[in-house]
């Protein structure tokens, strides 16, 4: 009987629960980043949407990074190709998604940040202990770079908190509250 004791872990269960994770994370933001794009209000609602959360100059800009962001770092990490990369731009999108429209509240049936929360410290998390074995990333040998001790969990969220935070300073402007 395998032992979940991580120092003795079985390596096909680590891989196991790797994959499972990478494709669950990456098949959800896909799906998100997918519905943005060509579902619903597609772009032109989307780029509304951002721009009533204070996304500026144009919604439409941000509203096709986000999406392109969504799919090309869900795709990226169903494959396991660059999975420090493509955790950062997850986090970056919930370090966002977080600040204009998750804030003040936790529970997410009151719009709050809990799910943002729990993604970003996920895929952190996938970040710092990489694709496993059975990733591109592991069969390109991209693994030994990347995911070498902190180095990928410095990668996740050094770019992911920075490039949120960035996108934040440059492009949020909330709008006033209403009666001012």
């Amino acid at each position: 009987m395998n032992s979940l004791n991580p120092t003795t872990l079985d390596p096909n269960v680590f891989n196991t629960v790797m994959l499972a994770v990478r494709i669950v994370v990456g098949a959800t933001m896909f799906v998100h980043g997918y519905n943005k794009m060509f579902r619903g209000g597609k772009i032109a609602g989307t780029a509304r949407w951002f721009e009533g959360l204070g996304m500026r100059p144009n919604g439409t800009v941000h509203a096709y990074v986000s999406s392109l962001t969504e799919m090309g770092t869900g795709v990226l990490m169903v494959a396991g190709l660059l999975v420090p990369l493509a955790a950062a731009g997850i986090v970056g999108i919930m370090v966002v998604a977080g600040f204009t429209d998750h804030r003040g509240k936790f529970l997410m049936f009151k719009n709050g940040c809990e799910y943002v929360l729990v993604l970003g410290t996920l895929t952190a998390l996938i970040g710092a202990f990489g694709g496993g074995e059975w990733s591109l990333d592991h069969v390109t040998g991209l693994a030994d770079t990347l995911q070498k001790g902190w180095t990928g969990l410095a990668i996740a969220l050094g770019l992911g908190l920075g490039s949120g935070a960035l996108t934040l300073l440059l492009f949020h402007r909330p709008p006033a509250p209403a009666g001012d």
